[in-house]
Formats: C-alpha cells, sequence, structure tokens
C-alpha cells in the first residue's frame, strides 16, 4: 500500500484542527490539598537537627524521617541541583517525575508535591515554602523547579560528543548513594532516576519544542523548603552546569556548593498525623 500524495499534504481544514482548545489529561482539583498553613505552623516551632553540604560537581545524601522537614539552600552563588528522593525504608518506592508532572505541571512551586513511583503512588514530600515563586513564566516559556528534564548524565555526553564525563548528576547521585549505602556503583546506579530539577530555569522552545535551559535566577539565600510525607531518603547533586546559562556538563562552569538542612518538629505537634497510605488500588490489572 503507497501513500498517496494527497495524504501527506495539509487538509483543508488544518487550521480548524489547530484550533481545537486542548483539555487537561489529569484535572487536579480532586487531589487531596496539602494542609500548608498547618505545616508551615509546625516549621516555625521545628528545631534544626543537621545539615549537609552539597560540593560543587558532587553528590550528597541525606535522610529526613517522616513529618519533618528540610530546606535546600543556595548558599554562595547561582546554582542549579538535581534531587532524588527514595523512600528510606523501601528504595523501591521512588520519586515519579512523570507523573508529578502530570498532576501539577512542568515545574513545581509551593503547595505542590512529588508524588512516588507505582504501586505506591502517594506524596513523598509536599513544598511549603519557595523564594522563587515570584518567577512565575517567562516570555520564553521558561520557569523554575522543573520535572521535565532527566538529569544530565554520560551517557548522552557519550552519545552526542564521546566523552567520558564522570561528574554529571547521574554519576554524583550513583557515587553518593553507593557511599551512603555501602553498595558498589552497580547497585546503585539502577536505584537512580529521574529529578526535581532545583533552581533550574526551563522549559520548551516553542519553534521545535526542545527543552532548554537558561540562567537561573537562584541568588544566594534563596531556597526551597519541603515537609516529609514518608521517611526519606534524599541524594542532591550539584550541577556541574552551575546556573545552567551557557553548558550543561562542564568543568569551566562557575559551580557553588548546596546545603541541605533538617528540621524536627516540636514533641506533640504530629499528634493525630500518619503518613499518606499507598495508593488504593487493588492491584488486580482486571484479572
Amino acid at each position: 500500500m503507497t501513500v498517496s500524495e494527497n495524504t501527506l499534504q495539509p487538509p483543508e481544514d488544518a487550521e480548524a484542527r489547530r484550533a481545537v482548545a486542548p483539555v487537561i489529561c489529569y484535572p487536579n482539583e480532586a487531589l487531596p490539598r496539602p494542609d500548608v498553613p498547618w505545616m508551615k505552623s509546625l516549621r516555625a516551632r521545628a528545631s534544626k537537627t543537621g545539615e549537609v553540604l552539597v560540593p560543587p560537581r558532587d553528590a550528597r545524601c541525606f535522610e529526613v524521617p517522616a513529618g519533618h522537614f528540610f530546606r535546600i539552600t543556595s548558599v554562595e552563588g547561582p546554582q542549579v541541583g538535581d534531587l532524588n528522593l527514595w523512600n528510606r525504608n523501601d528504595l523501591s518506592e521512588r520519586f515519579y517525575s512523570g507523573k508529578t508532572r502530570a498532576l501539577h505541571g512542568t515545574h513545581l512551586t509551593t503547595g505542590e508535591r512529588m508524588w512516588s513511583s507505582f504501586p505506591h503512588l502517594r506524596p513523598m514530600a509536599t513544598i511549603i515554602a519557595d523564594t522563587l515563586e515570584w518567577y512565575g513564566i517567562d516570555s520564553y516559556g521558561g520557569s523554575v523547579h522543573d520535572v521535565i528534564g532527566t538529569r544530565c548524565d554520560p551517557y548522552t555526553g557519550n552519545l552526542l560528543s564521546g566523552t567520558q564525563y564522570h561528574h554529571c548528576c547521574h554519576s554524583n547521585l550513583t557515587r553518593a548513594l553507593a557511599d551512603h549505602l555501602n553498595i558498589p556503583l552497580a547497585e546503585a546506579e539502577p536505584a537512580v532516576h529521574d529529578v526535581l530539577n532545583v533552581f533550574m530555569c526551563t522549559g520548551f522552545t516553542r519553534d521545535t519544542g526542545q527543552y532548554f535551559m537558561k540562567a537561573s535566577p537562584v541568588r544566594p539565600g534563596d531556597f526551597l523548603e519541603f515537609f516529609a510525607e514518608i521517611d526519606l531518603l534524599g541524594n542532591l547533586s550539584a550541577c556541574p552546569g552551575g546556573d545552567c546559562s551557557s553548558e550543561h556538563s562542564s568543568d569551566t562552569a562557575a559551580c557553588h556548593p548546596l546545603l541541605v538542612e533538617v528540621f524536627a518538629p516540636a514533641s506533640g505537634d504530629l499528634k493525630g498525623w500518619d503518613s499518606p497510605a499507598s495508593n488504593g488500588y487493588d492491584r488486580s490489572h482486571g484479572r
């Protein structure tokens, strides 16, 4: 069967077809709404229990018990970070960037959540404060804290330019997880997954639909703060692209550390609160 020339031409009603209004795939009005004011009230009484300084072009793990808080801060200069989250007690439950994107949009901010992988599909962490919320969406379609980029990795670098670059975020996260759990790199690597790109300013080009990055608006002192909905193991890479204004993986871009701080709620403040249960689907899949 051959394709006729007419089939390759735009139809007469092409413009009408393009003009059809879009429909939101996953209307999120029915999502359970986090009580952010309550979380902030707990945070106001919380006490710092620890911190981890993530060096430039490297990654570090940290742990956050359910009901506690963690804050990621740019402390010296403009720097983006790639964040992985797991259930601390079960690494098979991990952050699901694709479903988070489908439920909330391409970029996250206050009141939105990081959701976990199937079969759990439950909130892992809720954003309770974002000092870059003012940025919104710029004229290029760019915004901050994206869940569209996958993380810079050595495999794509090798594919596109034949390099053997070892300090991209994927490798950073792999080394940090292996060190934290005292397991081999080959065991750690499959657990590394798509990230929340903290402070990164990104979008899609209007003409070609390509993923773009631009200089992050983050300033020293800017932070993103979370309430841990379950026991978390976190892993944060200080991206070798720095503020991602020019290069994605580079030994020449100006890079800076990122600070992770953990805070515990006051005694008794979590009374009556429980971590969200795993998703209620019965997993019978029609059988």
